[in-house]
């Protein structure tokens, strides 16, 4: 059922905008060579295929991040993740000259798996090894300064500004499928290894003293999310830039239809992103006419007023 709404997802993607879905078929059974079959193979089957690939790695990075860190609002942005991939794109574009978006996408992705490790290892540091807080306070700290790195450079190359302000904002749009697809293996390994991680960490939620005692290496367990969480996170922000709220609010909306069991919830939240960022993409192109707002805006106008429920459920549960 999950893949058949996914591929309902993906079609009403390609197809709108005017363009019956038997054209979108007939493109691939009967190309005749039209620019009407030449937009659909080279742009909106793309298009909507990386929203699919974006979303669900954000949604299942998220997932993940939440359970390791035992954090409700953990999500790539709130670890760094986000911030450093974005800070790594500026430097390259204010430092290097580099513009070319194969390029600015492999940079990003090395960006992001940097930022994500120095978070892990400053979460490490200490008596008490890898704990929620830590992870959680060191993932804010290095947002916080790779954004504020990230902002310092951008005020003093005001051309560098013009060139990845669009990136920054996070969208789908101009991207290939030949630009992406060196990423594509590291996002995919990543769904797998999260998918085998499914168990461990259903355990490892149960409480670090609780898994111990059932025999688990909890120490291999977190690496191996770590692992998860910059192939996916990386990955995605690498393809479409920062976008926002994702991995926060898909893995609430995915434990409201299956509960805790990560191996459902760890599927249900690919599916679910997948569309979610489809949906995004959609409004983004409809909303203003003659103009297209980036999904990652979009993503935020969702995200935001859900962000503040949960702050504000939490809060009152504590109090």
């Amino acid at each position: 059922m999950i893949l058949v709404l996914l591929l309902m997802g993906v079609s009403i993607s390609v197809g709108v905008t005017n363009i019956p879905l038997t054209k979108v078929i007939k493109s691939f059974t009967q190309f005749n060579g039209s620019n009407e079959h030449l937009i659909i193979q080279t742009t909106r089957v793309p298009r909507a295929i990386i929203s699919v690939v974006v979303g669900a790695g954000l949604a299942v990075a998220g997932a993940v991040m939440q359970a390791l860190t035992r954090n409700p609002l953990a999500s790539p942005a709130t670890l760094g993740v986000n911030a450093g991939a974005s800070l790594f794109i500026v430097i390259a574009v204010s430092f290097f000259s580099i513009t070319s978006l194969t390029s600015l996408m492999s940079i990003g992705f090395v960006g992001a798996a940097v930022a994500s490790f120095t978070v892990y290892f400053l979460g490490s540091v200490g008596k008490e090894g890898l704990t929620p807080v830590k992870l959680t306070l060191a993932g804010a700290a290095i947002a916080a300064l790779f954004s504020s790195l990230t902002h310092g450079l951008l005020v003093m190359n005001e051309k560098g500004l013009d060139e990845l302000l669009f990136w920054l904002t996070g969208s789908v749009e101009g991207r290939k499928l030949e630009m992406v697809s060196p990423v594509f293996p590291f996002v995919i390994g990543g769904w797998v290894l999260a998918f085998l991680l499914a168990k461990p960490i259903n355990v490892l939620a149960t409480g670090e003293d609780v898994a111990k005692g059932l025999g688990q290496r909890t120490g291999w367990t977190k690496l191996a999310g770590a692992a998860v969480i910059i192939l996916l996170a990386g990955g995605s922000v690498a393809i479409a830039g920062p976008i926002v709220f994702v991995g926060l609010v898909v893995p609430h909306l995915a434990r409201t239809l299956v509960g805790i069991d990560h191996r459902w919830l760890i599927p249900y939240c690919a599916v679910l992103g997948a569309l979610l960022l489809l949906g995004a993409d959609i409004g983004g192109r409809f909303i203003m006419v003659d103009q297209e707002i980036p999904v990652g805006v979009m993503t935020a106008i969702i995200g935001t007023p859900f962000f503040i429920y949960i702050a504000r459920r939490k809060v009152t549960e504590q109090a």
